[in-house]
């Protein structure tokens, strides 16, 4: 009963202090919106990189519209349509580089077996390699396009042939050859008999999939300023020792221990308050302003005890802060140096296999580099709260360390 008493005091004065509610609540989610909408600016979301080649299309026909197909289907050269005085006038202004002319009679001539001449003018200045990888795709393009042309010909003619005999001696129609013969063109495109992998070794092993940074965002943002909690503990002890009524309940019937853990339980509740509106914000709030945003992964309410366990940690480290400092400047600087630095360092930014490859075991001496891993595992990687026992068991260890020595540096007088 003494510890609710104890943390619903210490509630009561947090609330109370409105600068407090603007950093614990309100400055995430603003570190949200600002972070996320910068990386969107730089570098979120599918970016088209594909080369542009513009194209006046004076035919408009089915081998047309079959080249313009296969050259995009290629992955490196996105075709765009233009007028061919709009071409023109843009080629010669340097305004475009180059420009592909599909000639009127390129379908009926391809129908017919004739020789059609596609132009690919290009500007004096422009580059090189990028004008001759494009010829190179369209010269691909259209030699599978002249050769699939070819094959419907004589299978065409070959039908004609057979017209002659009777239909009862007919292996098939005219029809059906082609009907069957463009069927496995189109399932060549779709299923081809031969494919190339291609791999890039690498000594790291195997890399994971980047994923989209404002989502990395939400969960290491969550973990710094819950961490940051840890600063409210320490002066929230510091104050009552200042005013005098740490002291009177120092007389109460408690050990020291529990006394400790009052001053906790408070700091955990808003931790867990903090993770609800962040996440909440997160995974509503990103998507109303049309960025990316998180889910909580396949299990959901995985994700709660190791919030739980997170806040815990994060509030125990305050008991150590509490122990260590002797004024309220080395208060805001130690909680500057060990929260907010190393916060950041432990992955508030920077997704965590990237820190495993750069930093290496260094990062694994932090609390929050854990505290982010276990979330980052649950909540981008889809993994069971089975899979983050090891983060689980050190972060627990970590709780342990820093609530022993904060007890037993602690001053009681």
């Amino acid at each position: 009963m003494k510890l609710l008493s104890i943390a619903l005091k210490d509630l009561q004065i947090l609330f109370k202090s409105r600068g407090e509610v603007i950093q614990l609540f309100l400055m995430p989610l603003l570190f949200i919106i600002v972070f996320s909408g910068a990386l969107g600016a730089i570098g979120g979301g599918e970016e088209d990189t594909r080369i542009t080649l513009p194209v006046v299309d004076l035919d408009g026909g089915e081998a047309a519209q079959s080249l313009l197909a296969g050259i995009d289907a290629g992955g490196e050269v996105r075709t765009e349509l233009f007028e061919h005085s709009e071409a023109q006038t843009l080629l010669e202004e340097n305004e475009i580089q180059r420009m592909l002319v599909i000639p009127a009679d390129f379908t009926s001539g391809t129908a017919q077996g004739s020789t059609v001449q596609l132009s690919l003018i290009s500007h004096p200045d422009a580059d090189l390699q990028e004008t001759e990888a494009m010829r190179l795709v369209i010269v691909g393009v259209t030699s599978e396009l002249a050769l699939e042309r070819q094959i419907l010909a004589s299978l065409r003619q070959m039908g004609d042939m057979q017209a002659v005999v009777s239909e009862e001696e007919q292996a098939f129609t005219t029809e059906r050859i082609l009907a069957q013969a463009r069927s496995q063109f189109e399932r060549a495109q779709a299923q081809p008999l031969i494919e190339v992998l291609q791999t890039v070794p690498s000594q790291e092993g195997e890399r994971e999939e980047m994923p989209d940074f404002e989502v990395v965002a939400v969960a290491g943002i969550a973990v710094l300023f819950v961490f940051g909690t840890a600063q409210v503990t320490a002066r929230s002890i510091y104050d009552e020792k200042k005013v005098g009524s740490f002291h009177r309940l120092l007389a109460a019937p408690m050990s020291k221990a529990s006394l400790l853990s009052g001053k906790m339980l408070p700091n955990i509740i808003v931790g867990l308050i903090q993770f609800t509106v962040i996440f909440a914000f997160g995974i509503f709030g990103l998507k109303w302003l049309g960025l990316a945003s998180p889910s909580l992964g396949n299990d959901p309410l995985a994700v709660v005890p190791v919030c739980f366990i997170i806040c815990l940690c994060s509030t125990a480290f305050g008991i150590l802060i509490a122990a260590i400092a002797r004024t309220e400047n080395q208060i805001g600087g130690i909680t500057s140096l060990l929260v907010w630095g190393l916060g950041i360092v432990g992955g508030a930014f920077i997704p965590i296999f990237i820190l495993d490859q750069f930093l290496g075991p260094v990062v694994k001496i932090i609390p929050q580099y854990w505290a982010n891993r276990a979330l980052s595992s649950l909540m981008l990687r889809g993994l069971g709260l089975a899979d983050v026992v090891t983060e689980i068991a050190v972060l627990l260890g970590f709780t342990a360390i820093f609530f022993i020595i904060g007890l037993w540096r602690f001053d009681f007088d």
